[in-house]
């Protein structure tokens, strides 16, 4: 990465188009093989979730009986909107966290200010880049949820996102915008921040020769390392989001706003509630997540794509 430490000059990269449409292409590339993989999961959870007869079940058992009454191909159930839901998605989180954290830097004015408040620069970076990726995804993951939850509503990807869009309008399209931004945010905030500040404890005491002596193995590590821990501590912060999203997709709640079903929602599950199914999601959290960086490294290698902007503190 193109590195702002202390004691060094004071130099923010312009990135060009090109350079915005390579990270957008990284990201929208990582995100939609790895969401597209565990489509099958996604199936099998959303079922969980809100059909009375996978009540109780696990993912394994759920998984069975899913393929007991559709067949194996009912587990690539909204492939289609997940696929294309992750890839604008991705894309825009990856691009857009780029562009914020370089215009944060550029706001902070000059060195010393940048690196004393990168934290809020990276909660900001990934705040602002999720919210507008998640305007790009809500459609496509009201379309998923409801081929998963009723079958036969569509029979894929066009004709239920244009049935969607025919029966309800932007209303329903984006009903559930501010679950998923509960939900998206904190995961972006955790997944970005943390994983800037693993990098930053791992190099903070190496020198400039070390860093670039570094073999291909230690780089894997490092990042491996990175990218599970930041999955980790994704998958804790938006538990609660994840948890209440889950209840508004089965159409629990009082009728009402949004923020009054929301709010009612989290007082009925008390803080217990809220976090219940965070061991087995933060496995498959840290998996994603730490794929997510490994792909978006390499495609941007492949493509050419300059390294991104570190602000990291030396001791």
């Amino acid at each position: 990465m193109a590195p702002i430490h202390k004691n060094h000059a004071f130099a923010v990269p312009q990135f060009t188009i090109r350079d915005y449409s390579s990270f957008f292409a990284a990201g929208a590339l990582c995100c939609t093989i790895s969401h597209g993989a565990m489509t099958p999961i996604d199936v099998v959870k959303t079922r969980i979730q809100i059909n009375p007869a996978f009540k109780g079940l696990g993912i394994i058992s759920g998984t069975r009986l899913v393929i007991a009454k559709e067949g194996a191909a009912g587990l690539l159930t909204g492939f289609g909107p997940t696929a294309v839901g992750y890839l604008a998605q991705g894309g825009a989180k990856f691009a857009g966290y780029e562009y914020w954290k370089k215009s944060f830097v550029q706001i902070a004015g000059d060195q010393d200010s940048a690196v004393k408040y990168r934290t809020a620069i990276y909660l900001g970076a990934a705040t602002v880049a999720e919210f507008f990726a998640d305007i790009l995804l809500t459609p496509l993951e009201a379309t998923r949820i409801r081929l998963v939850s009723e079958k036969g509503y569509a029979t894929g990807l066009v004709t239920g996102f244009t049935r969607l869009a025919r029966e309800g309008g932007v209303r329903e399209l984006y009903a559930g915008f501010l679950p998923i931004l509960l939900k998206q945010i904190p995961y972006a905030i955790g997944q970005f921040t943390v994983n800037e500040f693993c990098h930053e404890l791992v190099y903070r005491n190496m020198t400039e020769e070390t860093k670039r002596n570094l073999s291909a193995t230690s780089n894997l590590a490092i990042a491996l390392g990175s990218g599970i821990t930041a999955g980790f501590a994704a998958a804790i912060i938006s538990q609660p989001g994840d948890t209440l999203l889950s209840q508004i997709n089965k159409g629990h709640g009082p009728s009402g706003s949004m923020v009054y079903r929301l709010t009612a929602l989290a007082r009925e599950a008390g803080f217990k509630g809220l976090f219940a199914g965070l061991g087995p999601r933060m496995i498959l959290t840290s998996g994603l997540v730490a794929s997510q960086f490994l792909m978006y490294d390499g495609i941007k290698h492949a493509l050419g794509a300059p390294p991104g902007l570190e602000i990291h503190k030396e001791n």
